[in-house]
């Protein structure tokens, strides 16, 4: 079935073509580059995987309970139009909301693999040039897989956020070779990153639980590539040219911020924007979920040395501000010792599916054997009655 037939609105245009002003660069220089970056490259190339074995899709998921979360978490819930809602209109919402979650997820993947080979084009060193040929396997990896959960399980898709949008639009057009790295890297999979954990965590369902960890295991890769590269970079900039990137991070928060809402899904079911706008702001568990979400960008940004006093301001309009000393290499961690738990608790269970089969198979054999022997036992015991009837 073509995606067409599944988005909930009118895409618009299906090709969107974004210019480059930027100089594609090749380097001469083949040594051994840097050993941390060396190291985050070895890694991409030993934690490749195979979406198709890796992940059970035989799992069943309930379209209109996606994710298992808490009616808390549906930012109608309270409101007069949620006590209005029957059972089935709020299986319908909890259906758009996360068809509209995964469906920026899945732009946003499109996003990044297209970063990334943007970042092979026009970084200088080689060895990022290697790294980044390798997340954008990861990014197309990761594109088909939320494509799969979407039309496959969800049935429903939507078009891309304006702001999510106009941040990769930014990203892409600005021809400093940093850029793609600061918008993508640090921003957009800083926030990626954070908002999968949340449901990763919260989702009582085993099928979108087991695709954000694994998924999350890349990210983190990802995320730890850009604080590497960006940090020995703008070590080297002057002030004026860090007050442009911090100026591009706060543009790009906000922005952020600001396209978490869905406001797309309640005007889809009749609220008015401007207050399904209100009643997101007011949102309890949305307040929240903004602050989460930021707790990847904010001690990243910190700590590639953007940390000037507007920025910190910015920060602490958000809310966000004490989450700059937040440890990532401890968030990081705690994404791989996940996923590899999944996997072992998946390899320990076929390890005992098979188990079960073998000594199913050898009890059948068993049954088998003896009904053969007993088959044989009466037609040698009827043989010899019929030779002791002839005689």
């Amino acid at each position: 079935m073509s995606s067409r037939e599944l988005y909930t609105q009118d895409p618009g245009a299906y090709l969107w073509t974004v210019p480059a002003g930027s100089a594609a660069r090749f380097s001469w220089e083949y040594d051994d580059g840097r050993e941390r970056l060396l190291a985050l490259y070895q890694k991409g190339k030993d934690k490749q995987w195979d979406a198709n074995l890796r992940i059970d899709w035989a799992q069943e998921v309930d379209p209109y309970d996606p994710l298992g979360t808490p009616d808390e978490s549906v930012s109608l819930y309270g409101t007069p139009y949620w006590d209005r809602m029957s059972d089935k209109e709020r299986g319908e919402l909890r259906q758009h909301f996360a068809a509209w979650q995964f469906s920026q997820f899945l732009h946003g993947e499109q996003g990044a693999m297209v970063c990334a080979a943007r970042i092979v084009e026009t970084v200088p060193d080689l060895d990022a040039k290697f790294y980044s040929a390798t997340q954008s396997m990861d990014e197309a990896r990761h594109a088909e897989i939320y494509s799969r959960f979407l039309k496959d399980k969800i049935g429903m898709l939507y078009p891309v956020n304006d702001n999510l949008q106009a941040l990769l639009g930014d990203t892409l057009r600005d021809s400093r070779w940093d850029m793609p790295y600061l918008g993508m890297q640090v921003l957009i999979e800083g926030l990626a990153l954070a908002a999968f954990g949340m449901i990763r965590d919260t989702t009582t369902q085993p099928l979108p639980k087991q695709i954000l960890a694994y998924v999350m295991q890349d990210e983190a890769r990802h995320v730890a590539f850009g604080r590497l590269a960006l940090r020995d970079y703008y070590k080297q900039l002057s002030d004026a040219e860090l007050r442009e990137r911090e100026e591009f991070v706060i543009e790009g928060c906000y922005l952020m911020r600001d396209r978490l809402r869905g406001l797309e899904v309640l005007e889809n079911f009749g609220v008015p924007r401007q207050e399904a706008a209100d009643i997101t702001e007011n949102s309890e568990f949305l307040h929240l979920f903004r602050k989460l979400l930021f707790s990847r960008i904010v001690p990243c940004v910190k700590d590639i040395g953007l940390w000037g006093e507007r920025l910190q301001r910015a920060y602490v309009d958000m809310g966000v501000f004490d989450l700059g000393d937040s440890s990532l290499d401890q968030l990081m961690a705690q994404d791989e010792e996940l996923a590899e738990q999944l996997d072992a608790e998946r390899f320990a269970k076929e390890e005992r599916e098979r188990t079960g089969e073998v000594a199913e198979a050898i009890a059948r054999g068993a049954e088998d054997a003896a009904e053969a022997e007993a088959i044989a036992r009466g037609a040698e015991d009827a043989a010899g009655a019929a030779g002791r009837g002839t005689d």
